[in-house]
């Protein structure tokens, strides 16, 4: 299998650069779309281990509401505020005390954190790219008169 040839935008005209440039803005539009779906679930997490904090001992046999899913809650005892669910992904749910369940939000936020410098970088690096693409297409606009 050949390596995929490297051509210089400059040496493009400026149809294929406009296509590049159609590429380029598809690439960044995911990359920030997910960026913010990361962010999202980043800040469900945090507000996983404000919740686990919330929850005392002295909370003991009072009623809660517990959340069937993002917008439906029901009322309901809190028989162990020592122990707490913690979704695990993918269906799964395992039981863990206070201080376990915010160990496992607080590791998943810090795993979402790497993940965001990551994708940040790769963000600010399509914009250099485009940037510089634009830049190409507009010297050869301007040239594009002249000859």
């Amino acid at each position: 299998m050949s390596q995929p040839q490297q051509v210089s935008v400059t040496d493009l005209d400026v149809s294929q650069l406009a296509d590049v440039r159609r590429q380029l803005e598809e690439e960044l539009n995911h990359l920030t779309n997910s960026f913010a779906q990361l962010k999202q679930a980043q800040s469900k997490f945090k507000a996983c281990i404000e919740n686990v904090a919330e929850i005392k001992p002295a909370n003991k046999g009072k009623t809660i509401l517990v959340p069937l899913t993002n917008s439906l809650y029901v009322p309901g005892k809190l028989s162990d505020p020592d122990h707490v669910i913690v979704d695990v992904g993918t269906g799964y749910f395992v039981q863990k005390t206070r201080e376990q369940a915010q160990k496992h939000y607080s590791a998943k936020v810090a795993y979402i954190q790497t993940n965001l410098e990551t994708l940040e970088e790769t963000i600010g690096k399509k914009r250099e790219n485009m940037g510089y693409l634009v830049n190409v297409m507009q010297s050869k606009l301007q040239q594009q008169p002249a000859s």
